[in-house]
């Protein structure tokens, strides 16, 4: 190979060379240029300059500005152009164009190194370094050292496919000298054989061969070869001694033998294959021995053996051996084998007995080359020879075996080869097991068993009649042994025979029982349905299983009755104590029969399902039912609401009380026919028929309420009767009288009283459900009793002839009320176009509605009688038309809650003085001075609650009531409340006592004397002011529209009406006064306890309460208009309306007792939000659903 030059630097000399193994082919790789650094415009390159001249490394730079210096093998030369570390090193170029160039004078071979151009950060750009380049500087200085990589001399290891290098450098040396690698081919081969016997191995031996090759740069590759064919290319070399080695590592086996393994050795520069080989002699033992023949025979007879060998080499000798006994083979042969080995073969007779069963006869083989090891292969001799001994173990013969015992039965035998197979018969035909699973297992026949010599197999079985006298033999080869069952057992089977088939009532039957065979014999017994019957015996005759038979008859003559009875034979054995019995079924042929059983009345519900049994006896079963009803015949094929059952019966649904009657039924078959009548009895609800509502009576009077109902069945006293109040619950009748007789209930009412009036409810039930129910309303008729509530007493408006007034005047009275109003005593003339008068009816309560317009203080404010008159009297009542003026002191200030820090309040409003007034509450501390004011909010608020007070603390507490006119009556300070707060561990609540300031004053007449008071105040302060008195008259003016126009708006709504309610409107527009049925303006029916509800503001109708919520799903009447003249429990939807937005509608009792009566609210409170929409109890009955 020729030299090679290392390129690169003066100073040290280095060349490489690249070493592939063989047998592989290297790879060669390119290299890729890498890409320049950014921001430079021009970078330095490789240079190569004759020491002691100049140098010039170029570095452009993108960025000007930027801070550049240079390194010199990393070593950083600093940014100063001069560079004063190395003097003959300095920057060239203009810095603002970028140009850092840098300039070596007189190169020596310290120059000699790579450098590189670095641009530090700045804010023009990033940190740069541009490639490094390296100077050369030519010198001349010889090369002094020699470095081989790996190390000369040591060994390495190298895998076949693999690149290394091999480096060999020179330093101090210029220029760069040439190196040169020199090859030279190895030396042959040499196998080194372990021990003397070259080539001689013995199979399974692990044999380890060294190939030695010596000498050769590259050292030599070495590789084994078996019969020609690579088997291993692994080596190693030491390169001090310059020698290559290779092991081969193998197990030798036997087709090994004869086989050559060579060594082969060269290198690269090789001209040949230089190769050195041994051929392998192999020694190996049989690998198998196996023996030829039978080894089972009988005693007494000649054993024939073979014994043969696989391959081996050398060859084995044969021996046999009995036990410890040696035999001498027969004959010997030797054949050639496998791998040049060879196959011997022995074959071996002798004559067998019976001591020889069980030995162990072995052949073995043998040889001098395997003195260490012993190759054989045996078997076990197996000599038949018979049993010596065989008998059976059981019941003795004699003994009498019930049929069903379980018998067992074990067969012995003693000796025998192989095992005796015991084999049991019955009667000369071996015994098996049933295959069926299902059956039970009569015959359990067991396995053979072994204990020592004897052998023994049991067989165990249900003794049954076919075992008496059987001969049960076990044998087991020649031998045999035997023995025999007796068996008792009862009747096998028990048949009887009749001479016909076919009866009708009076025919005879011969009967014949017969017993097939039993063991002892039995006796014959006949019964009919429990009867005992005597029967003729027969002649015995032979029976199988060795036992008895018997025979017996009877005769019979029958009738209907007798069909499907059982006459029954009894076979009784007195020995055994059983007895097995049949019996025969009587078959008779009658026409159908009605049996006592059959149903003639059948009870049904209307609407629901009714079933008209049949009990029929016949033979054969009835051919066709046919039923009749009112002489029409029921489709057979059934209909839309009847079935006719396989059985006859018939099947009705949705019965109506049409199906009531008498129903006919027509059986037949092939025999006869037969009749009968069923009757249905439809049961149903009642409904009331007829009931006269309403029921007028006077007070103090009597009068029966009738209620007629029509029902199935008809009960006495299932009518009831209750009333219902305004709670829409029984009330309790008193001392009113109930009758009730047939279909018709009365309920007598004597001395009528005006709280019996109202609905009543007729009840009649009759235990069908649902009961009936009838509501009939009770009309006591009476004079008229005008309402004088306290509040109603004055109505006040502004007398400046601008301004409206209305009076309401309310009575209750049955039949309807008229009204008529008097001023000062005097009839009032409706003519007149400023009085307008509105007449309203509901039920029993009625009002009049006196309009005033244009209101003059000197003509309109007086006293006017409202008076009520109906046929039964007249009542009357007074309303003082007054001015506007502050309002009057509340009345009724009590305490209802109380905590430590604060007080719940109520009151009831006085008088507004006919404008809108609101409440401020005054207190103090007792001991503290100075009062304290509190808003009351909302304004017309009548209840509040007082807080921030301090616990444990006597306080006064004054309410005072103001208007646009001015507070009420300053004179006391209002109403005054004396009030304590708790502690703060004493519990809050509501207080034990009520301290009402003043108490309520009934009604009186007004006096006349305020009254005048008043219009002179309004007088004097009209005329204060002229600009005062012209801005206090529109506001008033203002005040009194908004009230017209509310009263107007009102009057013009759209009233609800009740589908149980009849409304009128009748009056005269020249007289102005009208009459309406006001079921859409005011209460239909107000209670006369004290209460407060709030109407609701609805349209829609709600459900019932309480009482009446049944009513939904009852059968309730409502003839005509409900309630046209009675009282209803409660106001329905918007009943006030608007005509009442500012009239006082209070609450009112039944007598309206002067002395009690008291108006919490006030005249202009707004009536139609009365009722709480929230409480539906609160809604009249006839907005609480609709009746069914």
């Amino acid at each position: 190979m020729g030299p090679a030059t290392a390129p690169g630097r003066g100073t040290p000399g280095r060349a490489a060379l690249l070493l592939v193994a063989l047998l592989a082919t290297g790879l060669a790789q390119s290299a890729v240029p890498a890409s320049p650094p950014r921001g430079f415009w021009a970078l330095p390159e490789n240079v190569t300059v004759k020491e002691g001249a100049a140098a010039r490394l170029q570095c452009g730079v993108s960025a000007p500005g930027s801070t550049v210096q240079w390194a010199r093998d990393g070593l950083l030369l600093g940014p100063d152009p001069r560079i004063p570390s190395f003097p003959r090193y300095h920057l060239e170029g203009d810095p603002a164009r970028g140009e850092f160039h840098l300039h070596i004078e007189a190169c020596d071979l310290s120059d000699d190194a790579e450098y590189e151009c670095q641009v530090s950060r700045s804010e023009m750009g990033p940190e740069l370094l541009s490639p490094r380049v390296i100077l050369s500087v030519l010198g001349t200085v010889p090369p002094k050292v020699l470095q081989l990589t790996p190390e000369a001399g040591s060994t390495v290891t190298w895998v076949a496919g693999q690149e290394y290098e091999v480096k060999c450098v020179t330093d101090d040396a210029k220029p760069a000298p040439d190196i040169t690698f020199f090859q030279i081919p190895p030396g042959p081969p040499v196998i080194e054989w372990p021990g003397l016997d070259t080539g001689h191995v013995r199979a399974g031996q692990s044999l380890e061969l060294p190939c030695v090759a010596r000498g050769g740069n590259p050292p030599a590759t070495l590789q084994w070869l078996k019969n020609g064919q690579p088997v291993s290319t692994a080596w190693g070399t030491e390169h001090v001694h310059a020698v290559a080695r290779s092991v081969l590592v193998m197990t030798v086996r036997p087709e090994d033998h004869g086989a050559r393994l060579s060594c082969e050795a060269h290198n690269s520069v090789s001209t040949g294959t230089q190769e050195h080989g041994v051929t392998l002699q192999v020694t190996f033992p049989p690998s198998a021995i196996t023996i030829l023949g039978s080894p089972s025979q009988s005693e007494n007879k000649n054993m024939t053996l073979s014994c043969i060998t696989k391959s081996s080499r050398p060859r084995v000798l044969l021996q046999w051996w009995l036990g410890w006994r040696q035999l001498l083979p027969t004959e010997e042969t030797v054949l050639d084998g496998l791998h040049g080995g060879h196959i011997s073969m022995s074959n071996l007779t002798f004559l067998v007995r019976r001591e020889d069963n069980g030995l162990t006869l072995t052949c073995e083989a043998f040889s001098e080359a395997f003195t260490k090891e012993t190759f054989k292969k045996s078997l076990t001799l197996n000599v038949k020879y018979p049993a010596q001994k065989l008998w059976i173990e059981g019941p003795p013969e004699s003994q009498n075996l019930r049929a069903g015992t379980r018998v067992r039965l074990v067969c012995l035998a003693i000796g025998g080869n192989p095992d005796p197979s015991l084999i049991w018969y019955k009667d000369l035909r071996t015994v098996t097991e049933p295959r069926q699973p299902q059956e039970p297992r009569l015959v359990q026949l067991g396995g053979l068993e072994k204990s020592g010599s004897t052998f023994s197999r049991e067989l165990v079985l249900v003794a049954g009649p076919s075992d008496n006298q059987a001969k049960f033999t076990c044998k087991a080869g020649q031998l045999s042994a035997s023995t025999q069952l007796l068996v008792q057992f009862p009747p096998t089977n028990v048949t009887i025979l009749a001479n016909a088939t076919a009866l009708r009532p009076g025919d005879a039957v011969n009967l014949t029982c017969v017993s097939i065979s039993s063991n002892p014999p039995v006796s014959l017994s006949w019964d009919k349905e429990g009867g005992r019957l005597e029967g003729v015996a027969a002649q015995p005759q032979r029976a199988p299983f060795k036992g008895s038979g018997a025979a017996n008859s009877v005769l019979l003559r029958v009738s209907s009755r007798d069909h499907g009875h059982r006459v029954t034979c009894s076979a009784h054995s007195a020995e055994l104590r059983e007895t097995v019995s049949a019996f025969y079924r009587l078959n008779v042929l009658y026409p159908p029969e009605f049996l006592g059983e059959q149903v003639l009345s059948v009870t049904a519900l209307e609407q629901g399902k009714a079933l008209l049994p049949v009990s029929v006896s016949a033979n054969p079963a009835p051919e066709a039912f046919n039923w009749t009803f009112r002489g029409y015949r029921l489709s057979p094929a059934g209909g839309p609401r009847h079935r006719i059952l396989s059985g006859g019966a018939l099947q009705l649904w949705n019965v109506t009380r049409a199906d009531d009657g008498l129903y006919q039924l027509h059986c037949q078959n092939s025999e006869g026919t037969a009749e009968a009548l069923v009757r249905l009895d439809v049961h149903y609800a009642p409904t009331i028929r007829a009931l006269q509502d309403p029921t007028e009576v006077d007070v103090g009077g009597s009068v029966e309420i009738v209620c007629t109902a029509d029902a199935n069945p008809i009960l006495p006293g299932m009518f009831r009767w209750e009333r219902l109040g305004e709670e829409e619950e029984n009330q309790g009748l008193g001392d009113m009288e109930m009758m009730s007789k047939g279909s018709t209930g009365r309920l007598r009412i004597h001395s009528a009283k005006l709280d019996q009036a109202g609905p009543y409810q007729c009840i009649a039930d009759n235990g069908v459900a649902p009961p009936a129910r009838g509501l009939v309303r009770l009309v006591v008729r009476f004079a008229p009793q005008v309402e004088h509530p306290t509040p109603l007493t004055k109505v006040a408006a502004a007398g400046d002839s601008t301004s409206s007034a209305t009076l309401h005047c309310r009575a209750r009275g049955v039949p309807n009320i008229i009204f008529t109003w008097k001023k000062n005593g005097v009839p009032l003339d409706l003519q007149d176009p400023r009085y307008t008068e509105h007449t309203y009816h509901q039920g029993g309560v009625h009002s009049s509605l006196l309009t005033i317009a244009n209101v003059s203080a000197a003509q309109d404010y007086a006293l006017f009688t409202c008076t009520a008159t109906n046929p039964l009297g007249s009542d009357h009542t007074n309303i003082q038309l007054v001015s506007i003026s502050r309002p009057d002191p509340p009345s009724g200030l009590k305490v209802v809650s109380m905590t430590p820090s604060s007080v719940g309040l109520e009151w009831k409003p006085g008088f507004d003085g006919g404008l809108p007034q609101r409440f401020r509450i005054r207190y103090e501390a007792l001991g503290t001075p100075g009062f304290l004011y509190m808003d009351v909010l909302p304004p017309q608020a009548t209840a509040f609650t007082l807080t921030g007070l301090q616990p444990s603390t006597r306080y006064r507490v004054w309410l005072l009531a103001s208007n646009a006119l001015g507070d009420s009556d300053l004179a006391g300070k209002g109403t005054q409340l004396p009030v304590t707060t708790p502690g703060l561990d004493q519990p809050s609540g509501e207080p034990d006592y009520q301290l009402p300031t003043e108490q309520p004053a009934g009604p009186s007449e007004l006096p006349l004397l305020p009254v005048l008071f008043a219009v002179g105040g309004l007088l004097l302060l009209s005329n204060a002011s002229c600009l005062g008195g012209f801005l206090w008259r529109r506001r008033l003016k203002r005040l009194a529209e908004g009230i017209s126009e509310k009263t107007e708006a009102g009057s013009e709504e759209n009233q609800v009406r009740n589908e149980y309610e009849e409304s009128q409107w009748t009056g005269d527009r020249d007289t102005r006064s009208s009459m309406v049925s006001t079921s859409d303006v005011e209460p239909y029916y107000h209670s006369m306890r004290d209460f407060s509800p709030q109407l609701p503001p609805t349209l829609e109708e709600v459900p019932y309460h309480q009482g009446f919520t049944g009513f939904a799903d009852k059968d309730v009447t409502f003839p005509e208009h409900l309630y046209d003249e009675v009282e209803r429990t409660y106001a329905p939807s918007r009943a006030w309306g608007a005509l009442y937005d500012e009239v006082e509608m209070g609450p009112y009792d039944f007598c309206w007792p002067e002395d009690k009566y008291e108006d919490p609210r006030r005249i202009y409170d707004q009536v139609a939000g009365d009722l709480d929409p929230a409480h539906p109890d609160t809604l009249p009955f006839e907005l609480r659903g609709h009746l069914v």
